[in-house]
């Protein structure tokens, strides 16, 4: 789907949230929030496989790509969902800022700080998502 990077999780959903968190926190981000969405549906009456959001980010460069283009603030801070499939397996979807970047026509001052991110992320969600040897 555009715009998301999609990797499967050897761990259960809120396990892989957990490490998510654990692992953002530990590199000096920022998390804004955390929701259950299948418990919110189930307090509704409604059927829905475990799936978590966080949202996340560290302020310093999120908030140096909307001095560039204001309106990326509509795609920050960044968001990441684990979510279960109907086979049972955990998957993590995070948004691509590549693609933001693309969305928003960031100026190329702004590469080194969107491939530092992409990197940052791409490492997060690896380790998140990731048995450990």
């Amino acid at each position: 789907m555009n715009g998301l990077i999609t990797i499967q999780s050897a761990y259960p959903v809120s396990k892989t949230i957990d490490r998510l968190i654990s692992i953002i926190e530990s590199r000096g981000m920022t998390i804004f929030g955390r929701i259950d969405h299948a418990d919110n549906a189930l307090k509704q009456g409604l059927p829905l496989r475990p799936t978590e959001l966080i949202i996340f980010g560290n302020p310093k460069a999120g908030t140096l790509l909307m001095q560039d283009k204001q309106i990326s603030g509509i795609d920050l801070p960044l968001k990441a969902l684990a979510w279960e499939d109907i086979q049972g397996k955990t998957w993590l979807t995070y948004n691509d800022i590549n693609w933001i970047a693309e969305r928003h026509g960031l100026s190329k001052e702004m590469n080194s700080i969107i491939k530092a991110i992409a990197d940052g992320i791409t490492s997060v969600a690896l380790n998140a998502t990731t048995i450990e040897k």
